[in-house]
């Protein structure tokens, strides 16, 4: 059962054996799962919208899962951003898909900050490519997913050329990755 702590709704992780003693918390004014690691510390937090999306992701039968789902790629380049309050960062991108990246940082910002991101690809790297975002979800320190602290942020406007691009760079670079058949 779960216990509820102003406008928090906790619950300690029990039957998984890999996570037993971690707690999820649910924040339902801010729409924000966290996860607490043994002694309360938190390691991380989802949006809702993030969750449900990728609930409904792995509803779909495999083979429009495979189309729906966006390809992504581990890759390192630069990328500037600002805050609707006009706070202005730059920072390495760790990773590229069409539906968003995921940007290093130690002090990555809450879930559902929107971002007007600026980006260069290593192919044209003096060339910057434009786009808006929203935090998605944080990873406030590496874990065995991530190599870095960061945030992943979705794109929520980006030019269809430029997304073409992205695709693009992404497939080259899962091609090159590919095991020959």
């Amino acid at each position: 059962m779960g216990w509820y702590e102003g406008g928090l709704v906790k619950y300690q992780v029990v039957s998984s054996l890999r996570h037993k003693g971690k707690t999820i918390e649910m924040d339902s004014s801010r729409e924000i799962v966290t996860l607490l690691g043994i002694n309360g510390e938190p390691m991380g937090n989802l949006s809702w919208d993030f969750v449900i999306d990728q609930i409904l992701a792995y509803r779909k039968p495999p083979a429009t899962r495979e189309s729906r789902s966006e390809p992504r790629v581990t890759l390192s380049f630069r990328v500037k951003y600002k805050t609707p309050e006009g706070h202005q960062f730059e920072s390495r991108a760790g990773g590229i898909g069409g539906g968003g990246l995921f940007i290093e940082s130690t002090t990555p910002l809450p879930v559902g900050t929107k971002l007007a991101m600026e980006f260069s690809l290593p192919e044209r790297s003096n060339e910057w490519l434009q786009a808006k975002g929203l935090v998605a979800w944080v990873c406030p320190k590496a874990d065995q997913y991530t190599f870095s602290p960061g945030m992943g942020v979705r794109f929520t406007d980006i030019a269809p050329d430029i997304r073409s691009r992205v695709l693009e760079l992404v497939k080259a670079i899962q091609h090159v990755g590919q095991p020959a058949a």
